[in-house]
C-alpha cells in the first residue's frame, strides 16, 4: 500500500521526463505548477457533480421525522451506536471540569493566534497546535457529557497512538501536494529542514484526533442520521475482482497527478481512499464501506460530516493566523470562505473517510 501511494506519483513524473528533484525539495519552496485560471463551465460542472453526491444524503436527513415517532413505526431499526447514556455529571453541568478547561484553553489560544502582541512575537508562528489541542479536548468532553464515554478516557492508548499516526498520515498529503501545489504555507519563517520537520510534525499530529473525536460526537446525535440506518443496501457480487479494477483506476490516477495536475488534482483526496479500499477488498478484509451492504450509511455520513466541520474550523482559525496556508486551486479559485475556495470544501468529504480508514488500521474501537 505504501509503495503504491508513494511510488506511483513519482513514477508518473519520471515517465513524463520531469525533474524529480523539484518534487523532493525539502522544505518545499519552489513554485513549478502553473494553475489554470477560474472557469465558469468547470466550476458549474464540478458543483453539479458534488451536489449529485451530497444532495441525496441531505434530503434523506433533512426530511427525517422526530426520532420517537420514527422508531415507533419502524421497530426493526438497528440500535444507534453511542446512544447517550445517563451522564455521571450533575444536570447543572454541561461539561466536566476538564472540558471547561479546554474551552478556556481554546479561547486563549485563539486570541493569541489572531493578535500580534509584541511579547508573544517569538511564539506567534506556533499557535496552530495549541488551538487544536483545545478543540480535541472540548470535543472529547462534550462526547463524555452526552454519552458518559469518550475515546480519550475509554481507550487512552488508542487515543494517544492517533497523534503519531496523524503526523505520518498528513505528511503523506503534504507529499501528494508536491505534485499539484494546491496549497502553500506563509508566515512560517526560514526553517532548516530539521526545524521544518519538527514543527510541522507536531502540528500534523492533531488531524486524526480532531476528526475521529468529532465523528464520535456526531454519532451521539441520533437525530442527525437515524434515517440512514436502513437505506439502500449495496453489495458487490465479486469484491475481489472489483478491488483489482479499483486499484488499477486509482493507481493510474495517482501516477497522473504530477503529469496533469490541473485536471487530476481532486484525486489527491480521492485516490488514496480508493487504493486502501481496493487492497482491503482484494485481501478479503472489511472496508469502511462494509456497513453499506446492510443499508447502514451512517458511518459514511458521520465521517464526511466530521471532516467538513473540522475543515470549517481549520479554515477559520487559519484565516487570521500569522503562520497560515494559502490555496491555488485550478478552475475554481473564486468565492472564498476564509482562504479556501468554496468548492474546495468538497475535498473534506472523502478526507473524512480516509481518516477513519487509516485510524482503523490501529484496531481498537470499531470505526463503524
Amino acid at each position: 500500500m505504501l509503495a503504491l501511494l508513494v511510488g506511483l506519483p513519482l513514477a508518473g513524473v519520471g515517465l513524463a521526463g520531469k525533474p524529480l528533484e523539484l518534487y523532493l525539495e525539502f522544505p518545499p519552496r519552489t513554485r513549478y505548477v502553473d494553475h489554470e485560471p477560474f472557469s465558469w463551465p468547470v466550476f458549474i460542472s464540478l458543483a453539479i457533480f458534488i451536489m449529485g453526491f451530497v444532495s441525496p444524503f441531505m434530503i434523506r436527513v433533512c426530511f427525517s421525522r422526530p426520532l420517537s415517532h420514527a422508531v415507533s413505526h419502524q421497530p426493526d431499526l438497528p440500535p444507534i451506536p453511542f446512544t447517550p447514556h445517563p451522564s455521571p455529571l450533575t444536570p447543572h453541568v454541561f461539561l466536566p471540569w476538564w472540558g471547561w478547561a479546554g474551552v478556556g484553553w481554546t479561547a486563549v489560544a485563539w486570541v493569541l493566534a489572531w493578535t500580534r502582541f509584541p511579547w508573544f512575537e517569538l511564539l506567534q508562528p506556533y499557535t496552530f497546535t495549541p488551538v487544536w489541542v483545545g478543540y480535541i479536548l472540548v470535543v472529547q468532553a462534550w462526547t463524555f457529557a452526552r454519552t458518559g464515554r469518550c475515546l480519550m478516557l475509554d481507550e487512552p492508548r488508542h487515543f494517544l497512538m492517533l497523534f503519531p499516526l496523524s503526523s505520518v498520515f498528513w505528511w503523506f498529503f503534504e507529499y501528494l501536494n508536491r505534485f499539484v501545489q494546491n496549497w502553500s504555507y506563509a508566515g512560517v519563517g526560514e526553517f532548516t529542514p530539521i526545524e521544518y520537520l519538527f514543527h510541522a510534525t507536531i502540528s500534523f499530529s492533531t488531524v486524526l484526533p480532531a476528526v475521529l473525536g468529532t465523528k464520535e460526537l456526531l454519532a451521539s446525535f441520533a437525530r442527525l442520521d437515524f434515517r440512514l440506518t436502513r437505506w439502500h443496501a449495496w453489495e458487490m457480487t465479486n469484491p475481489k475482482l472489483a478491488g483489482w479494477g479499483l486499484l488499477l483506476i486509482s493507481g493510474c490516477g495517482l501516477a497522473g497527478i504530477g503529469i496533469w495536475p490541473n485536471y487530476l488534482f481532486p484525486l489527491v483526496w480521492i485516490a488514496p481512499l480508493l487504493v486502501i479500499t481496493a487492497i482491503q477488498m482484494i485481501a478479503g478484509d472489511e472496508t469502511i464501506f462494509a456497513p453499506i451492504t446492510r443499508g447502514d450509511w451512517r458511518p459514511i455520513w458521520q465521517a464526511a460530516l466530521a471532516a467538513l466541520l473540522c475543515g470549517f474550523f481549520w479554515e477559520l482559525w487559519n484565516s487570521k493566523s500569522l503562520a497560515h496556508w494559502e490555496y491555488a486551486v485550478p478552475f475554481v479559485q473564486r468565492f472564498h470562505l476564509f482562504e479556501m475556495p468554496l468548492l474546495g470544501y468538497a475535498g473534506y468529504l472523502p478526507f473524512g473517510l480516509e481518516c477513519v480508514a487509516v485510524a482503523g488500521l490501529l484496531g481498537g474501537r470499531k470505526v463503524h
